[in-house]
This record gives C-alpha cells, structure tokens and sequence, in this order.
C-alpha cells in the first residue's frame, strides 16, 4: 500500500536536464517494481521507463532511450528519472507508479499504486 509523491518538475529549455524524484511511504517500497509514465492532455498515458524491485534491470521507451535514466535508492524509499537532453515532445504530466511484483512492466494496467503526478514543460 505505496503512497507516491513525484516532485523535481519544472520548466526547461530544450537541451536541459531535470531529475524527478518519486518518494514513497510504507514498509514495502524495497518489493516494489517501479515505473514512470507521462500524459499529455487528451492523449493516453505512455510508459517511459521501469525498474524491478533490485534495480537491477531497467527498461525504457524507444523515445527515451539513451536520454533518461530510471534508478532506485530502496534504503531511501526514492525512485529516481534523470532527464537529459529534454525535447518540447517530452512536455508532459510525469506519473510514478508502483507494482507489488517483482519483475517491471511497460504497461500502466499492471500498476497498483500511482503518484500525483509533476509537471514537465520544455520550451524550444
């Protein structure tokens, strides 16, 4: 039973770089998978990245690629999306979500517990 509070939102211009940081409470975050989304206004929310539960295996979004990076401080409770190389497209809402399984998944369907969400503006 995660509670989930994104945070590190803001406005950047294209190039830049922000850090999200996804903080969480209760006693089970270290047997979480985690994962980011995001959603645009009136387009579906779109997977961006995931850990497993040790951080030892991370998947990202073609779109992404290369540019962001998902990682985990589990003694922290935090869940971590280093944004690099920011485009206008990457403008967005940035959810993280939490998964009572071991293994990640690029599917919002298979999350449980999700944050409030923090917004993300790139100006070009």
């Amino acid at each position: 039973q995660a509670q989930l509070v994104e945070s590190g939102g803001g406005l950047v211009q294209a190039g830049g770089s922000l850090r999200l940081s996804c903080a969480a409470s209760g006693r089970t975050f270290s047997s979480y998978a985690m994962g980011w989304f995001r959603q645009a206004p009136g387009k579906e929310r779109e997977f961006v990245a995931a850990i497993n539960r040790s951080g030892g295996s991370t998947m990202y979004a073609d779109s992404v690629k290369g540019r962001f990076t998902i990682s985990r401080d589990n003694a922290k409770n935090t869940v971590y999306l280093q944004m690099n190389s920011l485009k206008p497209e990457d403008t967005s809402v940035y959810y993280c979500a939490a998964r009572p399984r071991s293994y990640s998944s690029n599917k919002y369907s298979d999350y449980d517990y999700w944050g409030q969400g923090t917004q993300v503006t790139v100006s070009s």
